[in-house]
Order: structure tokens, then sequence, then C-alpha cells
């Protein structure tokens, strides 16, 4: 929690910015929002392969933070904070695109997988259980849950693949339906998912938990967590596959 003085300070310092945008302005504010950077890091590399180097995602997501003090307007009554957290993230992002670590074989069997149960869940009215997910792949329980299981780096992306989710965008927008839809159909996407997935994502994404805080909430394993979390997204990216070009 940022103490009165704290806060002051930076004020001042924005301030100071605004009216003569140094590099040694800037990069003392960038000093001052370094934390973030490491926050938001530390958020994505849960599910992250081990040959990806993490420092290469921060140096990403310095660069974030400071494309996010140069664009940000002090006078507008948003946090820094929400507005560069999405930036670093935006960035963070790019950079895991440009590796591009998932093979292809590997994005055909999600592809399908999400297809198959958005379908699924059509036909049933509701989320479908991970037996009747199976049968409609034609494949065994043990190997469901190991396709899932293959299937958890990939969800370290878990949205922006299928939706224009650039929240700093809509942030600079006063009027935006744009937004107003995307936020609707998220959360119906986040409605349609069985109650412990649900859970999940609402702790994970808007309460900003980790997956060991989340698993010390609901006692289940860190892993059964993230397995919950990989499920729902996967669950949730086929529904919004659907939705993509009525929003957009």
């Amino acid at each position: 929690m940022e103490s009165d003085a704290n806060t002051q300070d930076m004020t001042a310092l924005w301030l100071k910015y605004r009216e003569n945008k140094t590099v040694e302005l800037r990069n003392e504010i960038a000093e001052y929002y370094l934390p973030l950077v490491r926050i938001v890091c530390g958020r994505l590399a849960v599910s992250l392969p081990q040959h990806l180097d993490k420092d290469d995602l921060l140096s990403s997501g310095f660069f974030g933070l400071l494309d996010a003090i140069d664009r940000f307007d002090i006078t507008r009554n948003i946090k820094f904070e929400t507005y560069a957290g999405v930036r670093i993230r935006g960035a963070m992002i790019d950079y895991l695109r440009s590796k591009d670590w998932i093979p292809v074989s590997m994005r055909q069997r999600i592809r399908k997988y999400e297809q198959t149960v958005s379908r699924l869940e059509n036909e049933l009215g509701r989320a479908a259980t991970d037996e009747e997910i199976a049968d409609a792949l034609e494949i065994s329980n043990e190997e469901l849950q190991t396709l899932i299981n293959q299937c958890n780096s990939a969800t370290v992306i878990p949205l922006e693949d299928y939706l224009k989710t650039d929240a700093s965008e809509a942030i600079d927008t006063n009027n935006s339906t744009e937004l107003f839809e995307l936020r609707e159909t998220l959360a119906k996407a986040i409605e349609r998912l069985p109650e412990r997935e649900r859970i999940v994502v609402s702790l994970y994404y808007y309460e900003e938990m980790t997956l060991k805080e989340i698993s010390l909430v609901l006692h289940l394993t860190e892993a059964r967590i993230s397995q919950l979390h990989t499920k729902a997204i996967l669950r949730m990216r086929g529904y919004l596959a659907q939705s993509k070009e009525e929003l957009f």
C-alpha cells in the first residue's frame, strides 16, 4: 500500500514529467514502478516451459512499462498501475508469441479440443463433463487428462488469440460499445463454466491470486488448480471463438 507521502511524491513527479519529458524523469518513474513488471511476469511465468528465458520476459515487460509511461495521461481518472499492467502484459505476450514455442501438432490438438467442447456444450446446453468430452474426442479419460496437462503451457496466453483484448486501447476510448460487448461476452463465457472452474478463473483473473494461493483457498493441490485453470480457459476459448466475428 502506498503511503500518502509516496503518492504525493509520485503525483509531483508525474506532473513534472508532463511538463518536461526527459529520459531522466521517465527512468525515475520507471524505477518506482519496476516491481509491477516482476508481478506481471510472475503471473505469466507460471506455466512457461523451462527453456524460455524469464529475463527476456522481464526485459520485454520493462519496455512495456516505458511505453505506458510515455502514453499515460495523469489528468484522466485511471490508476497508472492498471494502465501499465495491461501494456506490460501485452509486451510480454508479444514476446511469447514471437518465440512460438508451441508445436504445430499441439496447436492442432488444442484447436480440436476447443471446437469439440464448444460444439458439445451447444448441443447439451450446459458444461460438458470430462467423460462426455473424451467420448466426443474418441479417446479414453486418461488420454484426455494427459492432453489437458499438455495444454497447460498453451494457456499462458489464455484469451488474446481469440479476441482483441488490448484493454489499453479500450482505456483510451471514452465511449466504447466494443469494450462493453467484450465484457458481456467474457461474462457469458465465465457463467458457462462449471462451478470450480468459474471460481478458479474469478480468483486468478479478478482477485489476482496466484495458483498456489487458490489451492490453499479451495483445499486442492496446485497441480489440480492448474488443471482446472487450463480446462476453464480452453472451454472459454472455444466459446469466444464463436463470438469473435460478431464482436469485431
